[in-house]
């Protein structure tokens, strides 16, 4: 148990970064399907990314509060990750 504990302990940035991605996939297809507007599974394999950059960058639908909200919540969700990053990239780690 020992050693666990103690390679979680050295490889903590492997981890955060492997638990904070996890749900990444999920919150990236519902994002992607309310920009696009569809449900099929296969806009998360087409690599369309100037619609969702204006979207996740801009306001592409205004008067539609389930996309703000979603948006919102992946613009904090992501930067979280760039937090991270910053984090691991740091000197004073």
């Amino acid at each position: 148990m020992n050693a666990v504990i103690q390679w979680v302990v050295d490889n903590k940035w492997y981890v955060l970064f492997f638990l904070w991605g996890l749900p990444l996939g999920y919150y990236r297809s519902k994002f992607r399907k309310k920009v696009y507007g569809t449900d099929s599974w296969t806009i998360n394999i087409k690599p369309l990314f100037l619609r969702e950059l204006k979207a996740l960058f801009g306001d592409l639908y205004p008067g539609d509060q389930a996309y703000r909200k979603l948006r919102n919540f992946y613009r904090l969700y992501l930067a979280v990750y760039v937090a991270l990053f910053a984090a691991w990239l740091s000197p004073l780690r």
